[in-house]
């Protein structure tokens, strides 16, 4: 259903974003796309001043840009403080959530006798259920599904097709889990007997808080005593992999293949991008930043930002990589030095070989 400009201004203004039209109030809007890609009848946004080249071109009916961005020709904008912020509220707005279709319990579905199944559960083919676990009300389980015995799984939790959760893990309420993703397997627990590698049984858990999102084919071991704990509202990209006793605070962010090895605590509010490593047995405090590719050797203070492999604060780590442009120069610079020592040294020795005849 297409709304107008003036009634999406109205929408972010009761969300709490001051919101002005420039342009028609009135052009009709159906759906959010990108600036390259949008048409009359969608909205896009400009959140990156790099790209503000492409409001010349844009054929999107109206764009989301931050406050006294000028048009630099007839357009619609909406100015907001934050261009991010608001496309977000707007696309929730406009094309809500994913929608789940109503299945029930399929009979192709395979369910323990003792397993317990809040209302509105949806639970599609081929699906497995284990005995005593404990499903919450309006969870959906696609096909190819494996919830092991003893797992607790709370409300509104979705488990995207092939999803794995070993025995005993347990959920909190809205947890989200993407295709292929596995919960509670056991992590790299060896010890050093003679010359084999004698596996120690893993016996803990794994537990996830309310409001978690994990993406695409990521692994979260289970812990070979206590519990790997990933607070509530943290986020998960794809290919992530946490070790085992790890405890993850509330509202992370973590990016494509970060990997964490085992018995490492992270902070509340902590983001760590692409391919970001994690030794064990460290500590990264609170609001701290990992940059992508770092290789995390030791603890990260509270708020700090750390980058490079091996990664140190991100001020010392720019003064190394300033040094490391210069080498060449100075690679230069020293050889002229060792030849003007060697001169010197030659000058040196054939002074004092004149000396000594005299």
């Amino acid at each position: 259903m297409s709304q107008t400009l003036s009634e999406l201004a109205a929408f972010l203004q009761s969300q709490g974003m001051p919101c002005e039209v420039v342009g028609d109030a009135c052009h009709a809007i159906g759906s959010v796309s990108t600036l390259e890609d949008a048409t009359a009848e969608q909205v896009s946004f400009l959140a990156n001043p790099k790209y503000e080249k492409m409001l010349m071109t844009t054929q999107a009916g109206a764009v989301v840009v931050r406050t006294g961005t000028p048009a630099p020709r007839p357009m619609n904008l909406l100015q907001v403080p934050d261009p991010y912020a608001a496309i977000t509220m707007l696309i929730i707005k406009i094309h809500g959530y994913r929608r789940h279709p109503r299945m029930g319990i399929s009979k192709m579905a395979w369910v323990a006798a003792s397993a317990t199944i809040g209302k509105g559960a949806n639970i599609w083919p081929f699906a497995t259920i284990g005995e005593n676990v404990v499903i919450g009300e309006n969870v959906n389980i696609y096909p190819g599904c494996f919830v092991a015995d003893g797992c607790r799984i709370g409300n509104d939790v979705v488990l995207m097709a092939n999803v794995v959760l070993y025995d005993g893990a347990a959920l909190g309420n809205r947890v989200t889990i993407h295709a292929g993703t596995v919960v509670g397997e056991d992590g790299l627990g060896f010890a050093p007997v003679g010359e084999k590698w004698e596996k120690i049984p893993q016996v803990g858990t794994v537990e996830i808080g309310d409001d978690v999102e994990l993406g695409a084919n990521c692994s979260i071991d289970r812990a070979t005593l206590g519990k790997t704990t990933i607070a509530r509202g943290t986020k998960f990209s794809n290919l992530i992999a946490i070790g085992h006793g790890c405890k993850i605070g509330e509202n992370c962010l973590l990016v494509a293949q970060v990997g964490i090895a085992g018995s490492v605590t992270v902070g509340n509010h902590v983001t760590m991008a692409g391919q970001a490593g994690v030794v064990g047995h460290i500590n990264i405090g609170d609001n701290a930043t990992l940059a992508a590719k770092a290789g995390v050797t030791h603890d990260v203070p509270t708020g700090e930002t750390y980058l490079g492999a091996p990664a140190a604060e991100i001020g010392q780590k720019k003064r190394e990589w300033a040094l490391i442009h210069k080498l060449p120069d100075m690679r230069q610079k020293l050889r002229k030095l060792e030849s003007l020592v060697e001169q010197l040294q030659q000058e040196i020795h054939e002074l004092k070989g004149r000396q000594n005849q005299d």
